[in-house]
């Protein structure tokens, strides 16, 4: 249950202890004594506004974009404080090739990339190792986003072909930081945090603490709710080679879910309601609570300058409690899906108590550098190991009424009760990989790797009560080639393959909750990037994707039948043209289709849920007029998207346009950062998500928001 006075509490603690905590950090550097061994040392501090030119998602270690042969977005922490986003959702608004994909207010933040949608269990990262993506992913200790688009099989392991997002985790800070965030919402959303970080006396310790509490006022009347989130991240540098990193966090979200829209008669977009409407508003509504938390270790070692080792693991726990007044079909006309043409809709208790997932990740891995002959070796070896275990009762899923979106009705609960726990699914997944990248000239390199992964994979059919037991090998191969002809450009062109978990079938289907087997997926990709400047990135890339297409058929049951072809370019823009503005530039043209699936209303047609063409852009422009001035503003598009694999049905192309602006000042004597924005100036109604999940759901983006915000360090 939430308990908003405890949250208060131990916000006020943590803002207390910014103001105490510099008694802790007698030395204001993390610099550590040299030793006399002629041998290299591992430090590893975090910067307060790291630069977004390096990424280590797009292989196995930190690497420049430019030499990185694969389409990657870096999202830092200072790009989140400027624009006060607070959730994964806001931040994936900057590149156009991740989409919303069932990603309901309230519930987990679900997204597609490149026209494919994430695998809550293997596409989200934390430092490189898997985490669920079930609930909010919190940002308050994240030092960046790492978002690789496209096939990572070689990188990741299993994950779906769309990509990965990695979120690498704040560390301990050479020089002592003090900051404290504030923020407000037009509709009370009241927002706190504060980022500690320094050393100790001695400085071969270092920390790193950041707490939160959040009320939650969606813009959609009634998805409210609490946030509490606290971490820590500590290092101890054993000796100049060796680096000990142990980080932790627990987050306690409750929050009520805002449930989506069907079509009218099953043929119509819905007309006439507001973006703030709550479908989910019974008496009885009770909010979804779910509690995460992370331990995660991290030691790395160096033998010489040349060769290195680094052992990580992450123990994740997850639980949930969800409860939803589920609106689905409409009795009256016996349409199902589809609500009524004078806009009623079925309502549905829904219980599934006591969810938990407690996956284990590990990876241990050796690199070096080398040369035979003429030819120079960045070479890497390692293995991995994730081990899952879910465990879920049978839910509750009752009709209880019927209301209507235009005047909600009242309606009673379901004398239901939800089945005892018990485990349901339990994979392990091991596998070895290696990587080579190869000079063969001084303007040439060639990368080469390959993954092994064996999956024995067990799972327990709640509805149908039947066992499923299956094991599998894969063999993912990466190759590219890059070229440099000048300093400052790159060409590359790569070919990879991935491995992915089958889709699971929704609970309204003939084979409900069964997943499906593994598939594999392949991609050939090509790109050019060039740092205009320094501090200024442009890049382009072509990509074709291939995989299994999966779906429900015509008989009601989820198959993978024919393919799904996804073709694209993508262009990006990234860093200061100019000494006073920042720009980002993002655009996506994705050309989606459906064959051999063995239904004629099918072939040909483009993937659901993802528009063929969407840009972004954003600028923040610094008012030399008026000193610490600076304004931003922002516009994003994205053309008309079909609701249905048969494409029967498109929901309109939207703008939205976004302003803010920020001024640095002091505050007795302390730097202080206001900022303030509204999003969605122009209160434009539009369908944000379309997804043909659970028999299809559209729901309408946020309407116009303000917000401020204030940033003090001490």
């Amino acid at each position: 249950m939430s308990t908003p006075n405890l949250s208060v509490s131990v916000l006020t603690l943590a803002i207390l202890h910014a103001f105490t905590a510099p008694a802790l950090a007698a030395n204001d550097t993390a610099e550590v004594q040299a030793d006399t061994q002629s041998m290299a040392e591992v430090v590893v501090t975090a910067s307060k506004a790291p630069a977004a030119k390096r990424a280590s998602v797009g292989g196995f270690s930190d690497a420049p974009l430019l030499q990185t042969p694969a389409s990657v977005t870096v999202i830092s922490q200072k790009d989140m404080q400027d624009l006060q986003i607070r959730n994964l959702s806001d931040a994936v608004k900057l590149d156009t090739s991740i989409n919303d994909a069932y990603n309901a207010v309230g519930y987990a933040e679900q997204f597609s990339i490149r026209g494919f949608k994430l695998d809550n269990n293997s596409s989200y990262r934390k430092d490189g190792v898997a985490i669920p993506g079930d609930t909010q992913i919190p940002l308050e200790n994240k030092e960046r986003i790492e978002v690789l688009k496209g096939l990572a099989g070689l990188q990741a392991g299993v994950a779906a072909p769309g990509g990965v997002i990695d979120f690498i985790v704040k560390r301990p800070t050479a020089a002592p930081l003090r900051t404290v965030t504030v923020e407000t919402r037009e509709r009370g959303t009241l927002y706190g945090a504060v980022d500690l970080g320094g050393r100790l006396e001695d400085t071969r310790f270092g920390y790193r603490v950041n707490v939160a509490a959040e009320r939650l006022r969606s813009y959609i009347k009634g998805a409210d709710g609490n946030r509490k989130f606290i971490s820590g991240a500590f290092d101890w540098q054993i000796s100049p080679q060796a680096l000990l990193q142990i980080d932790a966090d627990y987050q306690d979200k409750a929050q009520a879910t805002a449930p989506g829209f069907q079509l009218l008669n099953n043929t119509t977009l819905p007309t006439g309601i507001s973006a703030d409407a709550m479908l989910n508003r019974q008496p009885w509504t009770r909010p979804v609570e779910t509690v995460t938390s992370n331990i995660g270790l991290r030691f790395q070692y160096a033998f010489s300058d040349d060769w290195h080792a680094t052992l990580s693991a992450n123990q994740h726990s997850f639980k949930r409690d969800d409860y939803t007044a589920f609106p689905y079909g409409c009795s009256g006309q016996d349409l199902y899906p589809g609500f009524c043409g004078n806009g009623d809709f079925d309502v549905y208790d829904y219980r599934s108590l006591g969810e938990t997932k407690k996956p284990l990740s590990a990876q241990a891995m050796i690199q070096g550098k080398f040369a035979t002959g003429a030819l120079r070796h960045e070479f890497t070896a390692g293995v991995s190991t994730f081990r899952r275990k879910d465990r879920a009762g049978l839910y509750v899923y009752d009709w209880v009424g019927v209301s209507n979106i235009y005047q909600p009705q009242i309606v009673g609960t379901s004398p239901g009760v939800t089945g005892p726990v018990r485990l349901v699914r339990k994979d392990t997944e091991n596998s070895v990989f290696v990587q080579d990248i190869v000079s063969l000239a001084p303007n040439w390199k060639l990368h080469g790797g390959l993954r092994h992964i064996n999956v024995d994979g067990y799972q327990y059919v709640l509805k149908a009560a039947t066992e499923i037991r299956a094991k599998h090998d894969f063999l993912l191969p990466n190759v590219s080639l890059v070229y440099t002809p000048l300093d400052n450009v790159s060409v590359y062109a790569a070919y990879s393959q991935g491995m992915e978990h089958g889709g699971t079938a929704d609970r309204k289907a003939m084979n409900a909750n069964e997943e499906l087997t593994p598939s594999r997926s392949k991609q050939i990709e090509f790109g050019v990037k060039m740092d205009v400047t320094p501090d200024f990135m442009v890049a382009a890339s072509l990509f074709q994707i291939r995989k299994g297409l999966e779906f429900q058929n015509a008989a009601g049951y989820f198959v993978r039948e024919g393919q799904a072809q996804h073709r694209g370019l993508e262009f990006s823009a990234q860093g200061k043209p100019t000494r006073d503005l920042n720009l980002g530039v993002s655009l996506t043209a994705l050309n989606s289709q459906q064959s051999n699936t063995g239904e004629a209303s099918l072939d040909g047609k483009r993937v659901p849920n993802v528009p063929a063409f969407k840009t972004a852009v954003h600028a923040d422009y610094a008012v030399q007029q008026v000193a610490g001035l600076s304004v931003n503003g922002s516009w994003e598009y994205a053309g008309k998207k079909a609701f249905e694999y048969n494409n029967t049905t498109f929901v309109p192309s939207y703008h939205v346009f976004n302003l803010g602006a920020a001024y640095a000042t002091r505050i007795a004597g302390k730097t202080a950062v206001l900022r303030a924005a509204v999003n969605n100036v122009a209160d434009k109604f539009y369908w944000r998500d379309v997804t043909p999940e659970s028999d299809g759901y559209l729901y309408p983006g946020a309407s116009r928001t303000f917000k401020l915000s204030a940033q003090f360090d001490f």
